[in-house]
């Protein structure tokens, strides 16, 4: 009888949702949210240069269309090997930077050291994508279609046991792999090794991406990918700690941008990352579509 009741209250003490852990995963999400809105909602355009001139303005006949109410012609980007310069056209106002732009410009992409630099013409900002080797021009609108219509963000209630301690298994040494993404390009990532966990009564592995020291990045796939949750992936950030170990939050897994904004690029899971078992946590699909 004893024995029965200390197990009642453990595992009652086990249900209770840790306060602590529930406002931290809140607030997280808030600050998620607010940086999806800013970063990934107003994204408008995603316009593939080929070598040579690329036109830029609003007129449907340019390379790089951008928004009715923008000028006409704003001037050019020119693809020249890795190298993507941006000609203006005179007298048309364009600031590089948030600083006047006065003449022809070699532009930083986002993959580089300081970039990407960033050109606005009005509210409309543009910049230098890679998509995979390929060089793209990305367009933010703040008054987009995708924006004015967006749906906002739907969460799985916060549970205790979606917050898992994984073993990290380290590979012999660091590797590049390739990994695609939905546009088909290839993107180099580096892993070194993978995580090792239990969750829903099984043990599961999952190869995360190293992003910068200690520093995890899952792209993953689960049983309720397409159900309940978006159907290509989801993303989720751990950190490795001294003592070999990372704690995943799924709690705080949250779905790529291309879950509601076909303007972005995002990697495919590796093989190895699509799990079987169902991870009713974090992020739910989109509700927009």
């Amino acid at each position: 009888m004893i024995a029965r009741t200390l197990v009642a209250i453990t595992l009652a003490f086990a249900a209770v949702p840790d306060a602590a852990h529930i406002k931290a995963v809140q607030a997280w999400r808030t600050e998620h949210e607010t940086d999806y809105r800013r970063d990934y909602v107003p994204l408008a355009g995603l316009f593939f240069l080929v070598p040579g001139p690329n036109t830029a303005g609003s007129a449907q006949s340019n390379a790089v269309v951008l928004p009715k109410r923008t000028p006409a012609s704003i001037g050019r980007f020119v693809l020249e090997g890795q190298r993507v310069r941006f000609e203006p056209k005179a007298g048309v106002k364009v600031s590089l930077n948030k600083r006047p732009l006065d003449g022809p410009i070699d532009l930083l992409d986002d993959g580089a050291t300081g970039g990407p630099d960033e050109l606005t013409v009005g509210d409309v900002a543009l910049w230098v994508h890679l998509s995979g080797e390929r060089k793209t021009i990305r367009m933010r609108d703040p008054k987009s279609d995708v924006a004015r219509g967006f749906a906002g963000f739907r969460w799985f209630p916060i549970e205790e046991r979606y917050r898992v301690t994984a073993r990290f298994i380290k590979d012999p040494a660091p590797r590049e792999i390739q990994s695609l993404n939905q546009l088909g390009d290839l993107e180099v990532m580096t892993t070194e090794g993978v995580v090792e966990f239990t969750l829903n009564g099984e043990t599961i592995r999952l190869r995360p991406m190293t992003t910068r020291p200690n520093r995890f990045w899952f792209i993953f796939r689960d049983g309720t990918s397409g159900k309940e949750t978006y159907e290509t992936a989801r993303f989720l950030y751990a950190d490795l700690k001294s003592d070999g170990t990372a704690v995943l939050d799924f709690n705080q897994a949250y779905n790529p941008p291309c879950a509601f904004n076909p303007f972005t690029t995002c990697p495919l899971p590796l093989p190895e990352n699509r799990l079987t078992t169902r991870i009713l946590a974090g992020e739910k699909a989109y509700a927009g579509h």
